[in-house]
């Protein structure tokens, strides 16, 4: 099934591409949530008329990440967590907990742009990458310690 995207998904494309997918996929998820449209001469002309709103609204919206990129490169996260023998975590720092620390200095992002493979469960310096753009990631330092 071809669609062209009204929105960014991950993994898939950019707003105004033309993508093929499986026909379960494209019914049943792309469709019923708005984020694409089947391709037709109309949806086309639609689409290309929108794309030049997107890129003017991301070029903006670059420079405003980049300048929250700057201030969470200059935070330190330090996460005091308790530890048992040889220094092992009882628990773990996650992206939740990146993202509530950013929100106590102001910064209010969703913790699903934090990228974390898995939860951090070792002591030591760490670094945080959070995609706020599709074209701007920040890099957050963190420092997980014993606590008290």
């Amino acid at each position: 099934m071809k669609l062209i995207l009204t929105s960014d998904v991950l993994g898939l494309g950019a707003p105004g591409d033309v993508v093929e997918v499986k026909d379960g996929y494209g019914r049943n998820y792309l469709l019923p949530r708005g984020l694409a449209l089947a391709v037709t001469e109309e949806n086309k002309a639609r689409i290309a008329k929108e794309r030049k709103v997107w890129e003017v609204r991301l070029s903006k919206e670059k420079a405003e990440f980049a300048a929250v990129a700057e201030r969470i490169a200059a935070l330190r996260f330090i996460a005091p967590r308790k530890v048992g023998e040889n220094d092992q975590l009882y628990g773990s720092v996650t992206s939740g907990d990146v993202a509530e620390f950013l929100e106590t200095k102001g910064i209010v992002i969703d913790k699903r742009k934090v990228q974390l493979d898995e939860p951090i469960k070792r002591l030591g310096d760490h670094e945080v990458k959070i995609k706020l753009h599709p074209e701007v990631v920040a890099t957050l330092k963190l420092l997980v310690s014993k606590e008290g």
